[in-house]
């Protein structure tokens, strides 16, 4: 069974350059996937070496978060990108939820600390 996972990082960066990178297809593109497009329903459609997965957009809040449904994945799961400034510090960090299979958590959580290393790199964090 699918299982729901959190993962946060701390992230150097202004809350407007850090959401264009989350909810649009160009600033997808830049770390996300190789490829990213919206058809004309809406659904994005991410490919990676060829191979093409879409989301739908389930909600969104501008410079909060941006949630996505795979629509190969069961229903009620989702990838949820979340910004959270800490009130004291001002610190800015990105909160992923995402949903993967008990005995894959490791290598999906892995799996995401390396597209982040890429983004954090693309934002000069």
């Amino acid at each position: 069974s699918m299982k729901k996972v959190e993962a946060e990082y701390t992230v150097n960066s202004s809350p407007g350059v850090l959401f264009n990178r989350l909810s649009t297809a160009s600033g997808l593109a830049e770390w996300f996937a190789d490829d990213v497009r919206i058809d004309k329903d809406g659904l994005y459609h991410f490919s990676w070496d060829g191979e093409e997965e879409v989301a739908k957009l389930l909600s969104k809040k501008n410079g909060e978060f941006v949630k996505f449904h795979w629509m190969h994945l069961d229903e009620g799961t989702y990838l949820e990108f979340r910004l959270k400034t800490d009130p004291l510090t001002k610190d800015l960090a990105l909160m992923v939820t995402f949903f993967a299979d008990e005995d894959e958590e490791e290598e999906a959580r892995l799996l995401w600390d390396n597209q982040i290393d890429e983004l954090l790199h693309i934002l000069g964090s």
